[in-house]
């Protein structure tokens, strides 16, 4: 059966947003996760600033925790394992790790979805949107508190 993880994110301990929202570093942890598990991932973006900021990021990551990874519409031509964009996939994955705020029509092709509870109240809200159309489309549903 497909399924949807929700990880729930805690305040940051200072109280204060690092450059990068919290749910968005925590996708790439994941991201390099599942690639480490041989399963195909694509990471959905709101929007090309997001998907860039993503891809930044995982670029950022030292050498031992390399992801490879390319932005929709670049590197290999079946895409590479980790694949960042905010426009419907092009490619075959396993993985939907959604950073969106509201429900991919296309999620229902995945066999496994990642997506996020902020601490944020407006965020939150539109996870429980997201919560409650995963629900109603019959997906088996878990939360998870994030670290």
């Amino acid at each position: 059966m497909k399924k949807v993880t929700f990880y729930i994110m805690q305040e940051s301990k200072n109280g204060v947003e690092a450059s990068m929202p919290q749910h968005h570093e925590l996708a790439c942890k994941l991201a390099g996760e599942f690639y480490q598990q041989g399963q195909r991932v694509y990471i959905h973006a709101n929007d090309e600033s997001a998907a860039n900021q993503v891809d930044e990021y995982l670029w950022q990551l030292d050498a031992s925790s390399f992801v490879p990874h390319n932005l929709q519409g670049e590197g290999p031509r079946n895409g590479a394992p980790v694949e960042i964009g905010f426009q419907p996939p092009r490619h075959r994955y396993q993985v939907l790790i959604n950073l969106h705020d509201q429900t991919p029509q296309f999620a229902v092709n995945f066999n496994q979805i990642i997506d996020f509870v902020p601490h944020q109240d407006g965020l939150k809200q539109q996870a429980r949107e997201r919560y409650k159309h995963y629900r109603q489309t019959g997906l088996q549903l878990l939360t998870v508190n994030a670290e």
